[in-house]
């Protein structure tokens, strides 16, 4: 008898025991509805990469989490303001969209990729470890604000494959063989600054300067121009892609970033040259040669909009987006033709969203229509709004 309770006792110890690590186990179950489609560290890491393309999303508060720590090249969305920024997500509904935010018992990534589904995209998985777990498996990441959550989603066509600052120092340094290439203008951006080793071949120019490319359709080019928010790398290279070039790449962050990380890189023989002197005009002139200067040109332009006829260098789908009030869109690469019709009883303004593309139609039209003297182009970072209002910092 004492036997048989001893062994009873073991048998009900093992029953409680299983029947109080039931509730255990149910709170490892979050109570908020979970995404199916689950990843690993391991997977994020290799979107990052560049290994698998993808976009990464960070579902965290911006101010209280984002600022403070992401992972890596990840988009800030909220989830309080999904609706509000939605527009952040690629228009390619079938492309990998990946969602995280603070861990297992953190919501806002799964509503996030269920608020996406809704809008149709087909191809969403949920880091639900979170940056908790990022952490731990690869550091803090990055802090401060992301660059790319202002400008996640471009009006014009970006080149599917990018690469850091540090994938082209390797190539500058040597240890990766290939050609870099600044797809900038040459006399107003890349003559007064440029990645050491790079090669002008300003974009506007591509079918002129298409020889200087390499024979081998294999060998590696990395395109760089103004930033974020410069069409340019990604236009030349789509355009060598048509070629035949099957190793083409984008440094999407361009010059800026270069210049923050590695310093100001190298100077073209143009700064050394004395400056030229400004052409006479209506304006007053910039710092910078052809340059407006931006306070005079703001505060005339509110008084007297007709006054100016002001030219959106940009691709029409970047204007239709948004873009300043009372300008014309002639995109760069058809500036040549429209020559013509540019007026001659009033100065012509040329901008865009970072000062390249707009410095590139000044200097065509000093070299296509030197004896127009009263041209200018805005020489800064420009932020335009779907209302026709606008804002121009300082160029980077």
């Amino acid at each position: 008898m004492k036997r048989f309770s001893r062994s009873l006792a073991v048998a009900l110890v093992a029953i409680l025991a299983v029947a109080l690590a039931v509730p255990a186990l149910a709170s490892e179950k979050p109570a908020f509805k979970t995404y199916p489609n689950i990843v690993d560290a391991a997977f994020v890491k290799e979107v990052v990469d560049g290994k698998v393309k993808g976009y990464i999303f960070d579902a965290r508060p911006y101010k209280k989490k984002y600022v403070k720590g992401h992972i890596p090249g990840a988009v800030n969305l909220p989830t309080t303001y999904f609706d509000q920024k939605k527009n952040l997500l690629p228009a390619d509904k079938s492309a990998l969209v990946v969602f995280y935010c603070g861990g297992l018992k953190c919501a806002l990534s799964h509503k996030n990729a269920y608020k996406a589904q809704a809008l149709g995209y087909n191809n969403i998985v949920v880091f639900a470890k979170g940056y908790p777990n990022w952490k731990k498996a690869y550091g803090a990441g990055v802090t401060g604000p992301n660059p790319t959550a202002v400008a996640a989603k471009p009006a014009f066509k970006t080149f599917p494959v990018i690469v850091e600052a540090a994938f082209v120092k390797d190539v500058v340094d040597g240890k990766k063989v290939g050609l870099v290439i600044d797809a900038r203008p040459k006399k107003k951006k890349y003559d007064k600054g440029h990645i050491p080793g790079s090669l002008s071949m300003p974009t506007s120019q591509f079918g002129k300067l298409k020889g200087l490319l390499p024979a081998d359709k294999s060998a590696l080019i990395v395109f760089y121009c103004g930033g974020l928010k410069c069409a340019l790398s990604h236009k030349a290279a789509f355009k060598a892609q048509a070629m035949g070039y099957k190793n083409v790449k984008v440094f999407a962050k361009g010059y800026p970033n270069w210049k923050k990380t590695y310093g100001a890189g190298a100077m073209g023989v143009a700064k050394a040259a004395a400056p030229k002197k400004a052409a006479k005009g209506s304006l007053k002139p910039g710092k910078e040669e052809g340059s407006v200067d931006l306070v005079y040109f703001q505060k005339t332009y509110k008084k007297s909009p007709q006054s100016i006829y002001l030219v959106d260098v940009r691709d029409p789908g970047e204007y239709k987006a948004g873009a300043i009030k009372g300008s014309v869109n002639i995109p760069v690469d058809k500036l040549a033709a429209s020559i013509g019709k540019l007026p001659k009883d009033k100065p012509v303004v040329f901008v865009c969203g970072t000062g390249a593309r707009s410095g590139e139609a000044y200097y065509m039209i000093k070299d296509l229509a030197p004896k127009m003297s009263d041209v200018y182009y805005i020489d800064g970072e420009t932020t335009f709004n779907s209302d026709g209002t606008y804002k121009v910092g300082p160029p980077k």
